[in-house]
């Protein structure tokens, strides 16, 4: 077989397997099943399928109402579909986690070990932008990532940390109605994608995983409110880190219930290994904890109807210019209410000269590795706002007074977009300002026009050749 499997690996499973075993194996030689999952903040599944040229190349996913494999030839990676964040590029196995966690709007929701972002992107498109999401993940290169596909698929609701889970235990005791652990692990379930996994791997890692798993566990417990739901997923066979947690969780913590596990197996379904249960604790949600708003660097602001109208400890302030107590907000103001024509309202904090929209009653993070205190709107550049690559994303057409309506259906559409996305201006008549630049209704970014050129605002560390 062309990938040479640890002999104590295959000694395991075929133990656990008995006669399923060799099918298993050549489950090894298959091709690897690829799919996608629809970012329904940026609009319906029903709406993407009707408007996307590829769509009949597409078969759902079984298990998740918004995730289709797509064949290899299709390459929807390099479609600026993705870019703006239209969908997820993700093994399809891996749907099942959040899909089974069933996130509502409104709640508080913690992904403990989110990155890359595949389950936490996913649990946001079922929040709707309501409540409160808190991405975690310990290692802070991982969490830079996590936060560039939160931002990315147009999240506005998520806070992303990068702080281990003992230290969200002691700030967040009994706090969230929903906790995603998808738990480190020696990646078995991943060998067919992955052989650095396969390299990496030991009985003793196993055992040593599963003791990690243990820990995380047990933080995730004191943060789950009486009532809340635990969904817990590796990509691994191991029975240690599998049922076998689940078991010790459960025997030393009998509060909780199991609903349901499950275990994805490579030969039996259109995906990789996984193992997933859905555990429910005990008891009535407490009442309503009061937590602060996160701390800017000595400014936060309310923001209602796209206009400054308060400090956040309750100072009035004239809508005019703000005086030396604070920074100069009023080309914010400005651009909201000249470029919008959508309301924001919440409360803004000032990191430096950046500016963010926080998530409505977001907690205090006050002395927490934060990377990502919510939405980014942009940054103060002197009397001037220049908004944001992620804000851009967030919006829609209708959201702006002004925008560009591509069309993939048109080439010469399609070459404008892809070239905008690799830093290219174009040229326009129409009224100068900052414009969306849209395909098909998803916004790609900004563009500002001045003398009848359109000059390109997207990321220089985002642009790439399609």
């Amino acid at each position: 077989m062309s990938l040479s499997l640890p002999k104590d690996f295959t000694d395991r499973m075929q133990d656990m397997l008995g006669d399923e075993f060799p099918a298993f194996l050549q489950s090894y030689e298959n091709t690897n099943h690829q799919a996608l999952r629809v970012n329904r903040l940026k609009g319906t599944v029903e709406d993407f399928l009707s408007g996307c040229t590829f769509s009949g190349e597409l078969s759902p996913v079984t298990w998740t109402c918004d995730g289709f494999y797509y064949p290899a030839s299709l390459r929807p990676g390099k479609h600026p579909y993705h870019e703006a964040g239209v969908y997820y590029i993700q093994e399809p196995s891996a749907m099942m986690p959040a899909a089974l966690l069933d996130a509502q709007p409104g709640e508080r929701v913690l992904d403990l070990c989110a990155a890359p972002g595949g389950k936490s992107t996913q649990i946001a498109s079922a929040m709707q932008q309501q409540g409160i999401l808190i991405s975690n993940e310990i290692h802070p290169a991982r969490a830079k990532i996590l936060s560039e596909n939160m931002e990315r698929m147009g999240v506005q609701n998520a806070i992303v940390t990068s702080e281990s889970p003992q230290t969200l235990m002691t700030r967040f005791p009994l706090y969230f109605d929903r906790i995603m652990v998808d738990a480190p692990c020696p990646g078995e379930g991943m060998f067919r994608k992955n052989e650095d996994a396969m390299s990496q791997w030991s009985l003793e890692n196993v055992q040593m995983c599963a003791d990690r798993q243990d820990e995380i566990l047990d933080c995730a417990h004191h943060m789950l409110r009486p009532g809340g739901t635990l969904v817990y997923s590796t990509c691994t066979f191991a029975v240690a880190e599998n049922e076998g947690s689940i078991l010790r969780f459960t025997e030393k913590y009998p509060e909780y219930e199991v609903i349901e596990q499950k275990r994805l197996w490579p030969h039996k379904i259109n995906g990789e290994g996984h193992f997933v249960a859905v555990l429910k604790k005990s008891g009535s949600p407490t009442s309503e904890l009061h937590a602060n708003n996160i701390p800017g660097s000595g400014h936060t602001y309310c923001l209602q109807d796209n206009g400054l109208k308060t400090l956040s400890s309750g100072e009035k302030k004239k809508k005019k210019k703000q005086n030396s107590s604070g920074p100069d907000m009023s080309g914010l103001e400005e651009f909201l209410q000249n470029t919008l024509t959508r309301n924001f309202s919440g409360n803004l904090a000032l990191f430096g000269d950046q500016i963010y929209l926080l998530p409505k009653h977001a907690p205090s993070l006050s002395g927490l590795r934060v990377l990502r205190p919510g939405l980014h709107l942009g940054t103060l550049v002197k009397n001037r706002f220049e908004p944001s690559h992620a804000f851009a994303l967030t919006l829609r057409p209708e959201d702006v007074c002004r925008k560009v309506m591509l069309t993939s259906g048109v080439e010469s559409d399609y070459c404008t977009a892809c070239n905008f996305i690799a830093g290219q201006t174009f040229p326009l008549d129409g009224e100068k300002g900052w414009y969306l630049i849209c395909l098909d209704g998803y916004s790609l970014g900004w563009g500002k026009l001045a003398g009848g050129i359109m000059k390109n605002h997207y990321p220089k560390g985002l642009r790439k050749l399609l």
